[in-house]
């Protein structure tokens, strides 16, 4: 368990520190801004769609460690994904982070590493909140993303 959490930290840290995909490119298609009261967190996702295929996603914004690493890691995740891939991975990174369904961890590629704050269900809602802006996006949805 020790090497699990070391791993957790270790890769929370780094794309924290460093986030992928951070900034907002020239070309976007679908773009939706998100907010985490209880954390302080905002990030605004940009995705570029071509055929219901996400070319790429970029963010930016403000926020905990939790936050920008799972908006970077998202990034990369999506990539290449049609958005109904993008729903299913969702709803798998979803119920892992909840608690809710651990037997599928291992289709979540390197967001597993995320898996570990079900442990701090405080954290639950920094993990999520890009996952929720960028369906929103994805969607038109022209409702305010929040966490609350």
């Amino acid at each position: 368990m020790t090497n699990i959490r070391e791993l957790y930290q270790e890769v929370i840290i780094d794309h924290g520190r460093r986030p992928r995909n951070f900034g907002k490119p020239e070309h976007v298609t679908h773009q939706k801004e998100g907010f985490n009261p209880l954390c302080g967190d905002k990030v605004t996702v940009y995705c570029d769609v071509e055929n219901d295929v996400v070319k790429s996603m970029h963010f930016d914004g403000c926020g905990c460690a939790i936050s920008l690493a799972s908006a970077s890691l998202m990034s990369q995740a999506i990539k290449g994904k049609t958005q109904l891939e993008v729903r299913a991975l969702f709803d798998l990174f979803h119920d892992a982070v909840m608690g809710l369904d651990d037997a599928h961890i291992d289709e979540l590629g390197k967001l597993g590493v995320l898996v570990g704050v079900k442990e701090y269900p405080s954290r639950v809602k920094c993990a999520i909140l890009v996952w929720y802006t960028v369906l929103a996006a994805l969607s038109n949805d022209d409702e305010e993303v929040t966490t609350e």
